[in-house]
């Protein structure tokens, strides 16, 4: 293990990867990009101890469904490593709303009781739903602020890695910019389920009716894998 990922706190199967990714030149860079951006007292979300917060909840051998985000959310208090996900307490945003509203349709359940739920999903994160942001860092107030800097060559890394090493895996890719980042899945090794992004800009076109967590949990079922409790949240 190298020094440079000593300190990260994840579970050791994503070891390997990570130091060799953490020895490249981007990974320097995008270090004291984020070194300097904090001198500068920029707000960096989420805290550093959870940008790695999705490899520390979901082993590699533990992975059955990926779910790609785009970057932390950058409200204060939201982020903590886990795409669409929020910590316990905070209110639940828009676009995970809508996850669960299309939850409670797809499995006939009550979608009235959607509003209700909790937002945090280390529970799904714990039953090996990766959730993985494509950029594990933002600034407050400004989505995307971290765009281009080096994390994406990190998360393309990610996702090569479980397509490649990894068999029967779910990918959810909602929206293009997720479309596009999982271009390079082996469609023939995974399920691969495409729909529009959950936002409320764009769920009405496709997202909401997607059936994908039914989807999903019947591949499970037919490769002999327990499905996702997708009604189990933290």
């Amino acid at each position: 293990m190298s020094e440079k990922t000593a300190a990260v706190s994840v579970d050791p199967s994503w070891r390997k990867l990570m130091d060799s990714e953490f020895e490249k030149p981007y990974m320097a860079e995008l270090k004291a990009y984020l070194g300097e951006r904090k001198k500068q007292r920029a707000v960096v979300y989420p805290h550093s101890s959870l940008w790695f917060n999705a490899f520390a909840l979901t082993p590699v051998e533990s992975v059955k469904v990926v779910i790609l985000g785009q970057d932390p959310y950058h409200g204060a208090g939201q982020a903590h490593g886990l795409s669409f996900s929020v910590p316990e307490g905070v209110r639940t945003p828009p676009s995970l709303l809508n996850i669960f509203k299309e939850i409670d349709s797809d499995l006939g359940l009550d979608v009235s009781l959607a509003a209700q739920r909790l937002g945090c999903l280390e529970a799904w994160a714990r039953q090996g739903v990766f959730l993985l942001n494509s950029v594990l860092t933002v600034e407050e107030g400004m989505a995307a602020a971290h765009q281009g800097r080096g994390w994406e060559e990190f998360t393309d890394a990610v996702i090569n890695h479980l397509s490649n090493e990894r068999t029967d895996l779910v990918f959810m890719l909602w929206g293009s910019y997720a479309q596009k980042k999982g271009q390079v899945i082996d469609a023939n090794k995974h399920r691969i389920l495409k729909s529009p992004h959950p936002s409320p800009l764009s769920a009405h076109r496709g997202f909401l009716g997607c059936k994908h967590f039914s989807q999903a949990n019947s591949w499970l079922a037919d490769k002999q894998l327990d499905p996702i409790d997708w009604t189990q949240v933290s």
